[in-house]
C-alpha cells in the first residue's frame, strides 16, 4: 500500500507550492517588466539618433554614395555604432561594419509603405546581438541604425540570478514556515485524535479537550467535547434505564415465581384460593406486558423514526378518548374540541395522547369526571386533560415526567412509571412541550402544546376526516372546562 503523506506535510507542500508559484510568477513579470524598460531605452536611443540623421539634407547624395564607405558628417551617421544605407529592393548603398541583415519589412520602410520598423537581431549573449531600426528619408531609401544589447542582456542575466535566489529563499522561508505553522495549527487536530485514541482504548467518556480561542479547530474541539458530553449523558441514562428496569421488573417477576411455586408445591389448595393466584398471575403478567413494552418504546429513543406529517390533533384526541372511555366506563369524558393543526407522528401522537388519558383515569373516582380540551395558545396548540383525583404534591409535581417515578401514593396502584415519560418522549420528539400543574379546584391539569400548523401552509395533511368541534353534553361540568380551559 502506497504511504500516506501525512496532513502536516500536505500542509508544508502546499505552502511551498503557493509560495514558489507566487515568486515565480512575480519574478517573471519583473524580468519582463525590465527587459522592457531597457529595450525600450535602447530604442528611444535610436530613435533620437534617426531624428537627427533625418533633419540633414544627404539624400540627394546617397546614389553617388554607391559602394563608398566613409563618414558622412553632413547625414549624422558619422556618430553611429553601426549603419547602412538601403533601397527599395533591399540593396545596400553603403554600409559601416558589418552589414546588417534586410528584411521585407525593411524594404517596405525604404519604398515608402512604413515610416519606421523595430526588431532584435542575433541571439541573447552572442557579440551580435543588437536593436535596429530601420526608418525612410524618402526617395526609395531607408536608414538602418543599429544598437549592441550586450549591457541590456549583462543586466537581465544579473537579475535573472538575483531573482532565481530570491525565489529559492522564499520556498526555502515557506517551508519553514509551513512546518511551524502545521505544527502550530494542528496541535488542537493532535489533541483531538491523542483523546479519540484514548475513548477508544478506555472507553471513558469523560475525556475533554482543552479549547482556546474561537477558530474553526475550536469550533471542533467545541463540538468533539459536546459530542463526548451527549454520548456520556446518553450511556449513563442507558444505564440508569437498565438498571430502573431490573428494579422494576423484579418485583413483578418474584411474584409469579411465588404464585407459580405455591401452585406446584400445593396440590390441594382450595378453589378460591387457587383462583385467586390465578387472577393474580394474570393481572402480573398483564403488568409485566406493559412494563416491557414501555421500556422497548423507550428504548427507540435514538432509532430513526418515520418523519412527521400535518396530522389533525382534536381527530387523535377523539380516537384517543374513544379508546379511554371503553377502558373506564364507570368515568364520563366531557370534551371540546376544534380543528387544530399539528405537525408529528400519528401512531406516537395517539399513544401520548392515550397515555395521558389514562393517567387521568388511574386517579379518577369512579363515577366522576374528566375534561378534555384542545384549544390555542399563542403559536402552540394545547390539550388539557383534568382530573378530580387527589391531586399532585408539590415535591412530586417536578418528577411526574420522569422515567420510574411513582410517588408513595402511586406505588399502590397499577403502572411502571414510564407512561407520562413516553409522553414527554413524543412530544419533544415534536419540538413540544408538557407540563403538570395542580387544579385550584382539586384535581391535576395535564397539558400537551405542540406547534401550531397554519392552514394554507402545509403540503402534506395526513389524511383524516374532518372533525367539527364536539359539542359538550348537557351534563357536562361547565364550571370544570371552564378551568380547564383557563389552564389551556
Amino acid at each position: 500500500m502506497a504511504h500516506r503523506v501525512s496532513l502536516r506535510t500536505r500542509l508544508v507542500i502546499v505552502a511551498a507550492a503557493a509560495v514558489g508559484i507566487s515568486v515565480a510568477l512575480a519574478s517573471a513579470a519583473c524580468y519582463i517588466s525590465v527587459r522592457r524598460t531597457l529595450v525600450r531605452d535602447v530604442d528611444n536611443q535610436l530613435r533620437r539618433q534617426a531624428d537627427v540623421v533625418a533633419s540633414r539634407t544627404f539624400r540627394p547624395e546617397i546614389p553617388s554614395l554607391r559602394g563608398v564607405a566613409g563618414p558622412l558628417s553632413r547625414s549624422g551617421l558619422d556618430t553611429a555604432e553601426a549603419f547602412q544605407v538601403i533601397q527599395a529592393d533591399g540593396k545596400v548603398v553603403i554600409a559601416a561594419t558589418t552589414p546588417l541583415p534586410v528584411t521585407a519589412k525593411d524594404k517596405a520602410v525604404a519604398a515608402g509603405h512604413l515610416d519606421q520598423a523595430f526588431r532584435s537581431v542575433g541571439t541573447t549573449g552572442n557579440p551580435d546581438h543588437a536593436r535596429v531600426l530601420t526608418f525612410s528619408v524618402g526617395g526609395g531609401f531607408a536608414v538602418q541604425l543599429s544598437r549592441p544589447l550586450g549591457d541590456t542582456d549583462r543586466t537581465l542575466s544579473h537579475l535573472a540570478w538575483v531573482l532565481a535566489l530570491v525565489a529559492a529563499a522564499g520556498v526555502a522561508f515557506s517551508l519553514v514556515l509551513g512546518y511551524l505553522v502545521g505544527k502550530t495549527s494542528l496541535k488542537p487536530v493532535e489533541e483531538l485524535t491523542e483523546a479519540v485514541e484514548r475513548v477508544g482504548a478506555t472507553g471513558q467518556l469523560d475525556e475533554r479537550i482543552d479549547v482556546t480561542g474561537d477558530d474553526e479547530l475550536a469550533r471542533l474541539a467545541t463540538s468533539f467535547n459536546q459530542m463526548l458530553a451527549a454520548l456520556d449523558q446518553s450511556r449513563r441514562q442507558q444505564a440508569q434505564l437498565v438498571a430502573d428496569a431490573g428494579h422494576e421488573l423484579r418485583t413483578p417477576l418474584t411474584s409469579l415465581r411465588t404464585n407459580i411455586e405455591v401452585l406446584l408445591r400445593v396440590h390441594d389448595l382450595p378453589e378460591a384460593d387457587r383462583t385467586a393466584l390465578f387472577s393474580d398471575i394474570t393481572g402480573q403478567l398483564s403488568e409485566l406486558t406493559t412494563l416491557v413494552g414501555d421500556l422497548v418504546e423507550l428504548a427507540r429513543d435514538d432509532e430513526q423514526r418515520p418523519e412527521s406529517v400535518d396530522v389533525r390533533l382534536d381527530v387523535v384526541v377523539e380516537d384517543a378518548v374513544d379508546r379511554a372511555r371503553r377502558r373506564a366506563p364507570s368515568l364520563t369524558f366531557n370534551v371540546a374540541l376544534g380543528p387544530a393543526l399539528v405537525r408529528a407522528q400519528p401512531n406516537l401522537l395517539e399513544r401520548a395522547v392515550l397515555n395521558v388519558l389514562d393517567n387521568a383515569a388511574k386517579w379518577s373516582p369512579a363515577g366522576s369526571s374528566v375534561e378534555v380540551s384542545v384549544g390555542r395558545n399563542g403559536a402552540s396548540w394545547r390539550l388539557a386533560v383534568r382530573d378530580h383525583g387527589p391531586g399532585i404534591t408539590d415535591e412530586d409535581l417536578p418528577h411526574v415526567f420522569d422515567r420510574f417515578y411513582r410517588s408513595a401514593s402511586a406505588r399502590r396502584l397499577p403502572g411502571s412509571g414510564l407512561g407520562l415519560a413516553i409522553v414527554r418522549q413524543v412530544v419533544e420528539s415534536s419540538d413540544g412541550a408538557v407540563s403538570a400543574v395542580a387544579s385550584p379546584e382539586g384535581g391535576t391539569i395535564l397539558r400537551i402544546d405542540l406547534p401550531a400548523v397554519e392552514v394554507g401552509s402545509s403540503s402534506d395533511i395526513h389524511e383524516q376526516p374532518a372533525t367539527p368541534a364536539v359539542s359538550v353534553p348537557t351534563h357536562t361540568s361547565h364550571r370544570a372546562l371552564s378551568a380547564a380551559s383557563d389552564a389551556s
